[in-house]
């Protein structure tokens, strides 16, 4: 069992930049080609994959909805904000609704 700790603790520090950058906006593609068979990124790869997918979503909609954008924006920068706090802590987090969609992407 000390095995698999270990190698989950060195899956956690080689992927630690990486799952910071996938809650970055677009650069949440980076980890998803490089690491991709790091289990840690992976995870916040797909989760950053989903709050970007939504990011732009928001933005497409706000052309015609003005009043969507400001509380959408707020929300999506707290959603990153505490993906980039788990991921600094070496932390899986699993964010309501987006870790749900992020779990049906197979990449």
């Amino acid at each position: 069992m000390a095995k698999s700790e270990q190698l989950n603790d060195k899956q956690v520090m080689e992927g630690k930049i990486f799952a910071i950058l996938s809650y970055l906006s677009i650069l949440c593609i980076i980890p998803l080609v490089l690491k991709r068979d790091n289990r840690f990124v992976l995870s916040h790869g797909k989760q950053g994959l989903v709050l970007f997918i939504g990011e732009v979503a928001v933005f497409v909609i706000s052309v015609v909805f003005e009043w969507i954008l400001r509380p959408s924006i707020f929300i999506f920068g707290v959603f990153s904000l505490w993906g980039i706090i788990e991921a600094l802590k070496g932390q899986y987090v699993r964010m309501p609704v987006v870790s749900d969609i992020a779990d049906k992407i197979t990449l």
